[in-house]
């Protein structure tokens, strides 16, 4: 136990030193919210990945899709790596940091109201963004309950105002600097603590060829591939359609996130995206391939353990007890590493949504919308405040979450993917996007999630999966037929790309002279 304390106590210590170094940064509005677009190479990478990578997905999604997919559930990690990760920083981080910088935007709505035009896209797009961060930011806080009762029996309730009061410290004094700092930090702790508790859950099963055997062994439960032995084991799993439907949602939805795309605005240069790209996919190969390969040893627990039986006789899979039971044998020593890591992956994961919401809040909608003029200590002091605002609506959110809040957190990612993914990213690329086609991806992304709380009609992974594949159909379609953007206008916003490098030809033989050169 006193180890475990020990490593608490250091944790929280260099967190908020680190927030201290930090604050001299955060002495302006681009200081706090993207650091003065300064941040290198590593950094950003950190700070891309471990926004990604919280405690939803090491214990919520690890734990579901383990139990579900069996060994084939690494496939998300890997997809996480490669599309979430790596096509993610190719296709937008180089683009994204060009224009966002010529066009002055901090925030995703100001990239839409300053690219297309429109400050009603950039109020919407606001709205959007606090209603499903905000239970998102409340659902980071649900994998820590189990394991920090596990190994402390503290309550609940405690570990999250813990943990939302040291988050909220550490933002409030270094801002942007201080979160990717502390993102660094985190994601060593995490790549040390996922290699070591896959190691220890291994050996515990006598090691990996005897957990497949015993994973193989264990007949399938899904309807696609009833009673059939070794699906748990196989290539693809039990089902490669829904397993498809999960890479799909947790990989390219990242791309629509403004609290991913956001890492992108504060690297510190072009060159820096190169080395950014590598470290990002590394660390995502490490850290989400090992929690989902982790994941796929799921079955090998007693399936009674985390199986509630309700009043009417039903029983169902308590899928956020899977991993903390998988780990419960854990020594004092891993354990300690095991709690650490979560937090690392909760806390850096918060202050990403927390800052995104408060910075978007601020300045595309108090900034403009609600007051014509505020001058910059105003907005430094609003960024500081709705800091704190948002931390206790989601406190209060993890605490006593009412169940269509819960519903919301399960499909913020296709909601505000699919509103936002295709805008944004052919609004990098395509001239020929216009405002209408935005509205229309708004729309739908955000229309069809919500219609599907209430209908069910889809499975809401699948449904998110649809959500944001429609937006990249209907942007191009609907911008066909409607109204082009002024010409002079997107080839001005488009004339970022275009930088002219001066060279010497070096290729010319002394003989060859003007004449003969024609």
């Amino acid at each position: 136990m006193a180890v475990k304390v020990l490593m608490l106590v250091i944790f929280f210590v260099v967190m908020i030193a680190v927030g201290w170094y930090s604050r001299h940064q955060a002495k302006t509005v681009d200081g706090f919210v993207l650091g003065g677009r300064n941040v290198g190479p590593w950094l950003s990478a950190f700070a891309y990945g471990t926004s990604y990578f919280s405690a939803v997905i090491f214990v919520g999604y690890a734990g579901q899709f383990g139990w579900k997919y069996g060994l084939a559930s690494t496939w998300i990690g890997i997809g996480n790596a490669v599309i979430g990760s790596l096509l993610a920083w190719v296709v937008l981080g180089r683009r994204t940091r060009i224009m966002t910088k010529s066009l002055h935007a901090a925030t995703m709505p100001a990239f839409f109201e300053k690219r297309y035009h429109s400050k009603s896209l950039k109020i919407v797009a606001s709205v959007i963004i606090f209603v499903f961060l905000v239970p998102y930011t409340a659902s980071v806080y649900n994998g820590l309950s189990k394991l920090f009762n596990l190994a402390f029996n503290i309550p609940y309730v405690w570990c999250v105002v813990g943990m939302a009061v040291l988050t909220c410290v550490y933002v409030l004094l270094g801002g942007y600097m201080a979160t990717a700092w502390n993102d660094f930090i985190q994601g060593i702790i995490m790549l040390i603590g996922i290699c070591c508790v896959i190691g220890a859950v291994l050996s515990g099963h006598g090691g990996f060829m005897s957990a497949v055997r015993q994973l193989a062994e264990i007949p399938s439960d899904n309807p696609l591939t009833q009673g059939q032995p070794g699906a748990f084991a196989s290539f693809f799993g039990t089902d490669p359609a829904g397993l498809l439907g999960v890479v799909i949602l947790t990989s390219l939805g990242t791309w629509g996130l403004p609290q991913m795309v956001q890492k992108f605005y504060a690297i510190k240069s072009e060159k820096a995206i190169a080395t950014g790209t590598v470290i990002s996919t590394a660390f995502a190969v490490v850290i989400a391939g090992g929690s989902y390969f982790l994941g796929g040893f799921a079955r090998l627990i007693d399936a009674s353990q985390v199986t509630k039986t309700a009043a009417d006789g039903t029983a169902s899979i308590m899928y956020d007890s899977i991993m903390p039971t998988l780990l419960k044998d854990l020594p004092d020593l891993l354990m300690g590493i095991l709690i650490v890591l979560v937090m690392s992956a909760s806390m850096s994961t918060l202050s990403s949504l927390v800052l995104t919401s408060s910075s978007t809040f601020t300045l595309d909608f108090l900034k403009g919308a609600v007051f014509k003029e505020m001058k910059e200590n105003t907005q430094l002091l609003f960024l500081r405040i709705l800091v704190v605002v948002f931390i206790v609506l989601s406190v209060v959110l993890a605490i006593n979450p009412p169940t269509f809040i819960a519903q919301l957190m399960g499909i913020s990612w296709g909601a505000l993917a699919g509103a936002f993914l295709a805008p944004f990213m052919y609004g990098l690329y395509m001239k020929r996007v216009t405002p209408a086609a935005v509205w229309a991806s708004f729309i739908f992304g955000v229309g069809f999630t919500v219609l599907n709380i209430f209908t069910k009609a889809v499975n809401p992974i699948n449904a998110g999966a649809i959500a944001m594949l429609g937006g990249l159909i209907i942007v191009p379609l609907v911008s066909l037929i409607t109204p082009k953007m002024d010409k002079a206008e997107v080839e001005g916003i488009f004339s970022c790309y275009d930088t002219e490098v001066e060279t010497k030809v070096k290729n010319i033989l002394p003989e060859e002279t003007e004449e003969t050169l024609g």
